[in-house]
């Protein structure tokens, strides 16, 4: 599958990994975002996908925004531009019914970078990244859905913390409020990653989008509402071959072998 300028896609074992290679840090400008949105767009209509993992290329996953760029923007409507920007992929990757693996390599994942991560299904992070908003310290405040993503993962109380001190946190606290899933060793993010994303490749890709639709749309719901579209969900799973074939190997001790219809 060909490449973007500053993303490239690999596949293997129905497992996608979309590398941001734009070096020094990986900071997310105009062309970055634009390949990033480019490049989930393949890999999401590639039947031969059914999980998607995204990490940084060299020492770092993505430092954040490109603050080059955002200097030289002159006003209002630019500022606009440029946060609806950002904000449509990562909308783009949240609502994705693909699960979507953030593999945090390197040292730092803050303001924009942290931002792509919560709009991704799960975080894998290495031990030594530092995770944080420091947007505020800029005269600034997150545009790319950190004031609200954030704040659904952690609460309010300490995502407030977080975006008006402007200051990092480990790893392993992230992992503690919620913020990471799961904590590995330095050089150990992606490969963690990969493993998790052929375990859910191994499972049918119908019942992944149902679990994620149900969880995303859910989560802007009340509970009834919530809970009558979990129902709504669920059965329409019942009319499926991979329901029927899940439940036929539990009965006889085997392992399913989901078709994904």
């Amino acid at each position: 599958m060909g490449d973007c300028e500053n993303v490239h896609v690999s596949i293997e074992d129905r497992v996608a990994i979309l590398t941001i290679d734009h070096p020094p840090v990986n900071a997310l400008d105009t062309v970055t975002i634009s390949d990033l949105s480019a490049a989930f767009d393949k890999v999401m209509n590639d039947d031969s996908v059914k999980v998607i993992v995204i990490t940084g290329a060299g020492q770092s996953f993505v430092a954040g925004a490109d603050i080059n760029e955002m200097h030289a923007v002159s006003g209002v409507r630019e500022a606009r531009e440029m946060a609806e920007a950002g904000q449509a992929v990562f909308w783009k990757i949240e609502r994705a019914l693909k699960p979507v693996i953030a593999a945090i390599n390197g040292r730092f994942c803050l303001g924009g970078g942290n931002e792509l991560a919560l709009a991704c299904h799960m975080r894998v992070a290495e031990k030594r990244v530092k995770l944080g908003q420091p947007e505020i310290k800029l005269g600034l405040i997150p545009g790319w859905g950190a004031t609200q993503r954030l704040a659904r993962l952690v609460g309010v109380g300490k995502a407030t913390e977080l975006i008006l001190t402007g200051e990092h946190i480990r790893a392993e606290e992230a992992c503690r409020l919620g913020l990471v899933n799961k904590v590995v060793p330095v050089g150990a993010a992606l490969q963690e990653a990969v493993r998790m994303a052929k375990r859910m490749a191994a499972l049918s890709g119908l019942a992944l989008a149902k679990a994620l639709d149900a969880i995303y749309a859910g989560a802007n719901m009340s509970l009834d509402e919530g809970l009558a579209y979990e129902v709504a969900r669920f059965s329409e799973m019942a009319a499926t071959d991979d329901m029927r074939e899940g439940l036929r190997a539990f009965l006889e001790k085997r392992k399913p072998e989901f078709r994904d219809r």
